[in-house]
């Protein structure tokens, strides 16, 4: 059976250097480490898992809890992770939350029982779970999501200025009455999305009125029953925007069941991009988020709490990008055509 010293002598380092290199230990000269991964590799080193546990107190597993493993999102945010774990020395272990503190709950115990070596979380809303996890000296990391009251490393996008963008762009293409499709009040990214839209609006002299507002699931069946409730108002939106992708493949599905065509009688923008959102016809305006970048982030970020855990907590913030398509430009309109929600009054043309 390959040992570590016969690594070592493959390398030509000490024992120590290919057990810090094994670790994580950032301390090691990249040169070296470099050495020692390839002879692992060349000789087919395998450690003794239990072993480096029962020395370390922790396993070489990192726990990653997402909200929602259907979410396309989350594909290229845990590629990102599991690039800079498998660089570091550790394996990925996903888990659903699927939206449910309760699930989310029960992962938080097992990662606790396991004792992992550290978790990255895309929390529900409740700040208990990350206060059970750092008073256990568990290192954590949140993505995606403000974690309310707990001072955690965290990697976020700026919310804020993404969904002003993606309503701005809305403005400035001449629409007028603009729905907002939001998530759960309790998770941060729904009440930013929420908070840019209605920025953009005051910024253009619009008032921002809570009729046109629909708090959902971020989910499909939300987004759909949301554009449902907007739809049948009195007044319905010329335009929304949707602050995820499952809720905007909701909405647009519901607009083209009601036969609402896109854009011209309703302008759509969503937030985070869809792979396929090129595609259809019309092609859809979205948010685009790094995701892939989210993941290194918070892995880079889990790897230097490990091997620092004094080190003061920090946040990365990384910017969005409108990807302007089909769905947000409508066709320029003929004098005294009228659009969705006016009320006799000639549309402009700009």
């Amino acid at each position: 059976m390959t040992t570590i010293y016969d690594v070592a002598r493959k390398a030509e380092v000490s024992a120590s250097t290919v057990s810090r290199v094994l670790n994580g230990h950032s301390s090691v000269d990249p040169d070296l480490a470099a050495r020692v991964r390839q002879a692992v590799l060349d000789l087919d080193y395998r450690p003794n898992a239990v072993a480096r546990s029962l020395r370390r107190q922790r396993t070489s597993l990192w726990a990653v809890i997402i909200s929602d493993i259907g979410n396309p999102f989350f594909t290229a945010l845990v590629r990102g992770i599991e690039d800079v774990a498998q660089e570091a020395g550790f394996s990925v272990v996903l888990c659903n939350g699927d939206e449910d503190p309760d699930k989310e709950s029960r992962y938080v115990t097992a990662a606790l029982a396991e004792r992992m070596a550290g978790v990255i979380i895309s929390p529900s809303g409740r700040p208990a779970l990350i206060n059970r996890l750092t008073e256990a000296g568990m290192p954590v990391v949140a993505i995606d999501r403000q974690p309310r009251g707990v001072a955690v490393d965290t990697v976020l996008v700026d919310n804020v200025h993404g969904a002003e963008t993606a309503t701005a762009h809305l403005l400035d293409g001449g629409y007028r009455r603009i729905a907002c499709i939001t998530g759960p009040r309790r998770i941060s990214t729904a009440l930013q999305r929420l908070r840019g839209y209605q920025q953009a609006l005051r910024s253009a002299g619009r008032t921002a009125t809570e009729e046109l507002v629909r708090f959902a699931d971020f989910r499909e069946r939300g987004g759909y029953r949301s554009m449902v409730s907007l739809l049948d108002a009195a007044e319905p939106p010329d335009a929304v925007f949707v602050a995820n992708n499952l809720m905007t493949v909701g909405a647009v599905q519901c607009l083209v069941d009601r036969g609402v065509a896109v854009p011209d009688r309703c302008g759509v923008v969503g937030f985070d991009d869809i792979p396929w959102a090129h595609l259809v016809r019309p092609s859809l305006s979205t948010v685009a988020q790094p995701t892939y970048d989210l993941g290194r982030a918070a892995a880079s970020l889990l790897t230097e709490r490990i091997a620092h855990p004094a080190k003061a907590p920090s946040t990365v913030t990384l910017r969005t990008a409108l990807r302007v398509r089909e769905s947000s430009i409508r066709a320029r309109p003929e004098p005294g055509d009228r659009l969705a929600g006016d009320r006799g009054e000639p549309a402009r043309v700009h």
